[in-house]
């Protein structure tokens, strides 16, 4: 299996923009520049370097929103948002005085008949080339994949929310163009809840939208179901994973160390500011990402000897790792490795030695007179509910005074706009891993990797799981397939034969739960598993996330801290 930006996701993307806009290019010898919206921005930089844009004579990268200076002997090429903001920019750049030569304009998706009108009366004349490319989400690793929009969640779960359908629509159209970008006409399911109707509604719009784009394909047939299966689900499935201390790398990091946007601060030997973009381009985050933070800690050093020997990497990319493990093992002596016995004692239900947890109160109670800090004891209390499957208002009010949030109890109760019923009895028969536990740690699996392995082999409850759409008689994710629908070469990436798995979880998805999309697909080897979702969440912005529901649109959010670790 390829590395990094080699396979996947982020590679399939390249590949479509080369046989679009690169191809495009090509035909002429003019050196050209390109504009971006912020979303573009974003896309083209996951997949690509400004070196490979160089070498197609795309010598200037600009930002659409701002003042850019005349190039009026240059053409320019516009991959954009279908937005009316985006079009009204690209009609300000020749309206009056033409900024450039010849505009090439590419749509990230379906331009709505009076943006399109609107483009053409004012300068349209100026446009040589004008495509809808089908393709409105973020390629985040090779199996992951966002619709880069934390807001959804506000949108959704808010009692104060007026634009849920609008949202649910928009992530509906990012998903088809998910299937579409990997060629894949898939059968749709969704995790039936009794409190929720947003995964149903999601499945139904997809499975709509999929059909209507799918109506005929280029040979004039109707195209037939491929061997994929996509799977909708409410945030509300799992409350546990995303709020845990994880204790492998990627997770760990991103929970404990100050990372912005994929970027690492630290400060080398000599004291100096530096930062490090953590992605699939750096082969030893790639293999590293998934380890257990104790395998990680052992094997830098080895690693690094591997890299540098095979001088495919700089060397700087060591140091980065080393820094940054360094820093997630300080986070862990400090604090976090108490917090953890308890954590997954709750979690768990048991502790190490597989005995039941008879009062978790006494597990929860010292961390609430230990000094953490007010969103790990939040963290406790919320996963001390989840374990006794709800709790009084009274214990509740008490459980507030404890962690000394009165006046922001709102990161709790709000819990209750996942679902009704949240605090009561969620619990599922979840399938034994003892044999496979290691750490001691690191109990905990996250209920996304039982319904991975169910859907694999085909075990998902139907009542449960009900069928939107059906997908070919033959899905059977863990072995053999019959013929897939045939497809063009161009389209196809280095994937194994065999069937897709997509899973979309509304309201965000956690590292861990991306990990298991690799681990399964590692395992299985039959079935490639790319999970999604409107945005990624460390347990922190989950809580601001869960804190925010009760407030209008536009109101900040923090927490004050009043005990820091």
């Amino acid at each position: 299996m390829a590395t990094g930006a080699d396979h996947g996701l982020r590679r399939i993307v390249w590949k479509k923009i080369t046989d679009t806009i690169i191809a495009d290019c090509r035909k002429s010898e003019v050196w050209k520049i390109l504009i971006l919206d912020a979303f573009t921005t974003k896309l083209l930089s996951s997949c690509c370097k400004m070196s490979d844009l160089m070498s197609e004579k795309i010598t200037i990268v600009e930002n659409l929103d701002k003042n850019r200076e005349p190039v009026p002997e240059m053409n320019a090429i516009y991959f954009m948002s279908p937005t009316a903001k985006c079009v009204d920019a690209l009609i300000g750049d020749f309206k009056s005085k033409p900024k450039y030569k010849a505009a090439y304009v590419y749509f990230t998706d379906y331009l709505p008949d009076d943006l399109f009108n609107n483009m053409k009366m004012y300068c349209g004349k100026y446009i040589r080339v004008c495509k809808e490319l089908n393709m409105s989400f973020m390629p985040q690793e090779a199996q992951v994949f966002t619709c880069d929009n934390p807001g959804a969640f506000w949108s959704i779960y808010s009692p104060k929310s007026q634009d849920k359908k609008k949202t649910l629509e928009k992530l509906a159209d990012q998903l088809v163009s998910v299937c579409a970008t990997l060629d894949e006409y898939p059968g749709v399911r969704y995790k039936k809840d009794s409190n929720l109707d947003n995964a149903k509604t999601l499945a139904e719009l997809v499975d709509n939208k999929l059909a209507r784009y799918y109506e005929l394909d280029d040979s004039g047939k109707k195209k037939e179901k491929t061997q994929a299966q996509v799977l909708i689900l409410e945030r509300d499935f799992d409350p546990i994973s995303p709020i845990l201390h994880e204790l492998t790398y990627q997770a760990m990091a991103y929970d404990l160390v100050d990372i912005q946007n994929d970027t690492y601060n630290y400060k080398s030997k000599d004291g100096a500011e530096k930062q490090a973009l953590l992605n699939e381009d750096d082969m030893l985050w790639v293999k590293l990402r998934h380890r257990h933070i104790a395998e990680v800690s052992a094997e830098i050093p080895k690693l690094v000897k591997e890299i540098s020997a095979s001088k495919k990497q700089p060397d700087g990319k060591k140091t980065v790792h080393l820094q940054l493990a360094e820093d997630c093992m300080q986070c862990y002596s400090n604090n976090v490795e108490k917090l953890c016995k308890a954590e997954q004692d709750l979690a768990v239900g048991s502790d190490v030695e597989g005995v039941k947890v008879k009062d978790p109160m006494r597990t929860l109670l010292p961390v609430l007179l230990h000094q953490y800090s007010t969103y790990d004891k939040i963290r406790a209390v919320l996963l001390y509910i989840f374990s006794v499957s709800g709790t009084t208002d009274e214990n509740l009010s008490k459980l507030i005074q404890h962690v000394k949030i009165e006046d922001e109890r709102d990161f709790i109760l709000n819990w209750k706009e996942l679902g009704p019923t949240f605090f009561f009895s969620r619990k599922t028969v979840r399938r034994d891993r003892s044999q496979e536990e290691k750490y001691n740690l690191s109990r905990w699996t996250p209920v996304i990797k039982d319904v991975i392995e169910d859907a694999v082999e085909n075990k998902l409850d139907i009542k449960e799981w009900p069928h939107q759409s059906e997908s070919p008689a033959v899905w059977n994710g863990s072995g053999a397939v019959s013929a897939r629908q045939k497809h063009k070469a161009s389209a196809q990436d280095e994937r194994r034969s065999g069937s897709r798995l997509i899973i979309f979880i509304l309201g965000g998805i956690s590292f861990s739960e991306m990990r298991c999309a690799y681990e399964v697909t590692q395992s299985v080897k039959s079935c490639e598993v790319i999970i999604g979702s409107s945005h990624i969440l460390t347990p922190k912005s989950l809580l601001d996330n869960i804190k925010a529901l009760s407030k209008g649109p536009m109101e900040n959010f923090t927490i004050d801290e009043r005990s820091n670790a």
